[in-house]
């Protein structure tokens, strides 16, 4: 009978004493892992103690899939939406500080700004894996500029734009490329916004809608068109109302194509939403949550002044986040919805067989104890 060495030369490591987060709930199960992806341990052939080149006891500890952020402006002294001389290594310094929080993977997002800066950081920031050097990079995401003026937000009124040579052509103006974004946001209810809404998802990116005050019917049109995302939901948008919920109301929406998910954002902190609200849009629709950070370049700096695209402003204190499920759907609000709203749950977002071997090691009190990449331990505390 063949062995392991037989089969693929390539070491083999169990993570052993797990318990871990596989078909939305924690199981207590050895985790097995080779070449960077997670293995199927039925199709090993092993003697009767098992074969692994390297063993993890993982005892009082929680294995769930590494941590995917889509919307994250910067942290640590950066601002993706800042052209520096070196934007690569402000993208390489955040995607290295994030490991110790578990994420594996994340969308660099350039809030509203004027052209040349879109040019100069887009032609910068590349898709790429991760790996020791810090968390991967998915693609950009494009919060603006085609977005409300009344529902601006933090957003500099100056560069706000409208679809007004037609649509792709007014994103290709302000954008410079499409190459290597993963996400726009934009308004619905701006003229041409459906074009724009069909083109991108054709083109495989995700739309998301925010910064609006879209009724629910306009949103739904975006949806049928092929939007599929709610920035920070509540946030920058018309309040929920019984006569017109606006966007709030794809929730619950009967509009939505029965194939289809709507996924919403959700900055839970406890500021930006009321513990309560996010309680209420979890029990309407648990499946279309994600947990996001909208980190800024304050992140992990003390309070004071910083920046946030072409503005600055002041950090008066920092928040703990607010829980408003069980853990397992957390969990899976930070690593599979992500991966699910991104399309790419084939190799991100799960601890299936054949995934991508990202993992968070947590404790019980939800603590980031460690994180690995494709298999690789690259942070541990």
């Amino acid at each position: 009978m063949p062995t392991n060495k037989s089969v693929s030369k390539a070491p083999i490591t169990q993570f052993v004493n797990c318990r871990i987060l596989r078909d939305h709930k924690l199981q207590r199960e050895d985790l097995w892992v080779r070449e960077g992806r997670i293995l199927d341990p039925e199709k090993l052939f092993f003697d009767e103690e098992g074969y692994a080149d390297q063993r993890v006891d993982c005892e009082g500890l929680i294995i769930a899939p590494g941590f995917i952020d889509v919307q994250i402006n910067g942290g640590y002294g950066i601002d993706f939406s800042q052209a520096t001389s070196n934007v690569r290594g402000g993208v390489a310094l955040v995607a290295k500080k994030i490991l110790e929080h578990g994420v594996t993977s994340f969308l660099p997002t350039l809030v509203t700004s004027p052209p040349n800066i879109y040019h100069k950081v887009l032609s910068e920031v590349k898709v790429h894996s991760g790996g020791m050097e810090g968390a991967g990079v998915l693609g950009c995401h494009l919060e603006g500029p085609f977005i409300s003026l009344e529902k601006k937000g933090a957003h500099p009124e100056q560069y706000l734009r409208s679809f007004q040579s037609g649509g792709m052509l007014d994103l290709i103006e302000t954008y410079g490329t499409l190459d290597n974004v993963a996400m726009v946001t934009l308004a619905p209810e701006l003229p041409n916004s459906e074009k724009v809404v069909r083109e991108l998802s054709q083109r495989g990116i995700t739309v998301s809608l925010g910064h609006s005050v879209a009724n629910l019917s306009q949103a739904e049109e975006a949806v049928q068109n092929g939007a599929s995302f709610i920035t920070h939901l509540f946030n920058a948008m018309l309040p929920f109302h019984h006569r017109d919920p606006g966007i709030v109301g794809l929730l619950t929406s009967d509009q939505v194509p029965q194939d289809r998910t709507v996924f919403y954002g959700m900055i839970a902190d406890g500021i930006h939403t009321n513990s309560a609200a996010l309680r209420i849009a979890h029990r309407a629709h648990p499946t279309g949550l994600v947990l996001v950070t909208d980190a800024i370049t304050a992140m992990g700096l003390p309070p004071g002044r910083h920046t946030l695209g072409q503005q600055v402003i002041e950090i008066q204190g920092l928040h703990a986040y607010v829980a408003g499920c069980s853990v397992e759907e957390a969990l899976e609000a930070a690593s599979l919805h992500p991966a699910q709203l991104l399309g790419i749950t084939r190799c991100k977002g799960t601890l299936d067989y054949g995934a991508d071997a990202d993992l968070v090691l947590l404790d019980d009190a939800i603590n980031v104890r460690a994180t690995y990449i494709a298999g690789q331990e690259v942070w541990r505390k």
